[in-house]
């Protein structure tokens, strides 16, 4: 049997050297498409599955978990530090793929508790987002029921909230480990939310949420009395001034973060708690449920632009 001309041999050379980058291209070109189509499928149901409406038993429970199971939270002593740590993975896990479904980023910090974020996909991604931030430690020797297990809870119940819809830009939920306990690295924690909070367009409005125990009418307060999310508490609360709110302090995670160029607006129900004040007591959770349908419908309204 002859064997193979060298033009023959050439020529399949050739084909092979064609045909198999071409099929490499189009493989790769499937499986990209495949994956994003299933990705975006697996996205879908987890909203639609997931989404919960504000429920004063669950909040509740969650108050219950954060003030009296967990309590101290801080880096003041290893009790208090494994119980930061503790808040987190109750965050995750709530608001995780698990539960309510939402891809959880743990952003790394300067210390071991990260700052999480859950993100609330907007029609216009390009948009300006809302962002919503709240704290999930407390001051030391305190269980932190205002400062901040009421801000967390409801910040968790309004991310439940809000999970099937699509509002007109992104609203991205952040959770900080480091506001309450003032011997902690708060600055350097707000500095890089600066970061996160600048990493793409000016963000169309800062909500810090905390202390939302304290009524049902939310109180916004913010050193820029221009700050349009001023001009949307109507029928939700009120605008009240910083000396009120914050005590003639420049301590709380709004004003701070006002201080680094954000737009951040407090929101909450009362003034800050100050240091010699108890905070151990159990939060009533009715109170709190209807304050967070006011922060719920309030992010409506900023988002809605």
């Amino acid at each position: 049997m002859p064997s193979p001309t060298p033009q023959k041999s050439s020529r399949k050379v050739a084909f092979f050297l064609v045909i198999l980058p071409l099929w490499l291209v189009i493989s790769a070109g499937f499986g990209i498409w495949f994956y994003l189509k299933h990705e975006k499928k697996i996205e879908s149901k987890e909203q639609a599955r997931f989404a919960q409406a504000v429920s004063i038993p669950l909040l509740e429970d969650d108050l219950k978990k954060i003030v009296e199971v967990i309590g101290e939270r801080n880096a003041s002593s290893e009790t208090a530090a494994t119980n930061l740590s503790r808040m987190a993975s109750m965050i995750d896990g709530l608001l995780g793929p698990s539960n309510t479904g939402y891809p959880v980023r743990r952003i790394r910090t300067t210390t071991d508790w990260p700052i999480l974020q859950v993100t609330l996909k907007g029609k216009n991604e390009n948009s300006p987002a809302l962002w919503i931030i709240t704290s999930y430690d407390s001051p030391i020797g305190s269980r932190g029921a205002e400062s901040n297990a009421t801000g967390v809870a409801a910040t968790i119940a309004a991310a439940q909230a809000l999970a099937r819809e699509k509002p007109a830009a992104p609203v991205h939920f952040i959770f900080m480990p480091h506001a309450n306990d003032l011997e902690s690295p708060v600055m350097e924690t707000a500095t890089k939310l600066r970061e996160i909070v600048l990493s793409g367009e000016a963000p169309h409005a800062v909500l810090c949420v905390e202390t939302m125990g304290g009524g049902e009418e939310l109180w916004l307060t913010s050193r820029d009395t221009t700050a349009f999310p001023l001009s949307k508490v109507t029928g939700l609360g009120k605008v009240v001034g910083a000396e009120v709110a914050c005590l003639g302090e420049d301590t709380d995670l709004a004003s701070v973060l006002f201080e680094m160029g954000l737009p951040a607006v407090r929101v909450a129900t009362r003034a800050i708690r100050s240091s010699d004040e108890p905070d151990d007591r159990l939060p009533f959770a009715p109170t709190v449920a209807s304050s967070t349908g006011r922060l719920i419908e309030m992010i409506r309204r900023c988002q809605a632009k």
